[in-house]
């Protein structure tokens, strides 16, 4: 048994965290003392997953220091937007234990993947990976099974780290192309997107498997662009992750899609969705990367002109559709 930090108690934090402790000494850390409280007293996160739990073993707390004392792995289970300033936290602690990434998207302005900024934050010596495939947190919380990918450039921690992580209806594969594995978690999430408007504009399970197709086709060429493995994409992470995020009703971008389809604002859902949908913030760093790079993305520039306020959703369907034919 290993102690393993879990930094972030929304959704995922917290069912990765239930997921864990059976065989691990798990802490899940809130960055919120007053959140910490809450959960571990009604022992359940109210806010993120009510649905759920939490096993009697599990510590929560909101104490980073106590959180990380001899953590043989720490999971940074947090929005992208938030990893900057949880990296700074961990600098100031001196404590940086290997560290697993489970944020999936862009930063913005910057353009980094996480394992980018983890380099520039802490250094190119921190050892570190991402943890990314198809699995709603509810699902994994209820100890339904499902299939990971761990990344990190480097093998061996990749290696150990998946196999601690490995067990119960945890499956964990490893994974060298760490590139690859951070696009196809962010850039799916944008295809969900657009799946999702299909689905509210009632287009059908023909346009939402094109979308589909198409939408990893995009994704597999931005990601060789950038330097992913081509095969990388055909797997959990890419593909597997795609279709889950695109079809499942339990996603978060694919309502964002179905409720612009609908015809409601973007600011409106946002705030009724109560959780982060990285592809509303991934999309412009997706397009501005394909940009500078030569990479044809017709589908993902949609999303962003519907976005934007651009284009209406059944404009932005209708511009795809008008498309010149091409080779597959």
């Amino acid at each position: 048994m290993s102690r393993v930090a879990v930094l972030g108690a929304g959704a995922w934090g917290t069912a990765i965290a239930c997921a864990l402790a059976p065989r691990h000494a798990v802490t899940l850390w809130a960055r919120d003392a007053a959140q910490a409280g809450a959960i571990a007293g009604a022992r359940r996160n109210q806010r993120y997953l009510p649905e759920i739990v939490l096993p009697e073993t599990l510590g929560v707390g909101a104490d980073l220091g106590a959180a990380l004392e001899d953590a043989a792995l720490a999971l940074a289970a947090i929005p992208v937007a938030g990893l900057r300033e949880l990296l700074g936290r961990l600098r100031a602690h001196q404590v940086a234990p290997p560290l697993l990434l489970l944020c999936k998207g862009f930063e913005q302005r910057s353009g980094l993947l996480p394992h980018e900024i983890v380099a520039q934050v802490l250094g190119s010596d921190q050892r570190c990976g991402t943890l990314s495939g198809p699995s709603f947190a509810l699902e994994v919380a209820q100890g339904l099974p499902c299939a990971l990918t761990l990344a990190s450039r480097d093998a061996v921690f990749a290696r150990d780290a998946a196999s601690l992580l490995h067990g119960g209806r945890v499956r964990v594969y490893h994974s060298a192309d760490l590139v690859g594995v951070e696009i196809g978690g962010a850039v799916k999430n944008v295809m969900a997107i657009a799946v999702g408007i299909s689905d509210g504009l009632g287009l059908g399970q023909n346009a939402r498997a094109a979308l589909i197709t198409r939408g990893l086709a995009e994704i597999t060429r931005l990601g060789v662009k950038l330097g992913g493995a081509a095969q990388t994409f055909m797997g959990l992470a890419g593909a597997g992750d795609l279709i889950l995020t695109a079809t499942g009703d339990l996603s978060r971008n694919r309502r964002v899609g179905f409720e612009l389809a609908r015809g409601r604002g973007l600011e409106e859902i946002l705030a009724g969705l109560g959780h982060v949908a990285e592809g509303v913030r991934s999309t412009a760093e997706v397009v501005r990367k394909a940009a500078t790079r030569g990479v044809e993305m017709p589908v993902t520039d949609a999303v962003h002109a519907v976005l934007e306020g651009r284009l209406r959703p059944r404009e932005a369907v209708e511009l795809l559709l008008s498309r010149d034919p091409k080779s597959e």
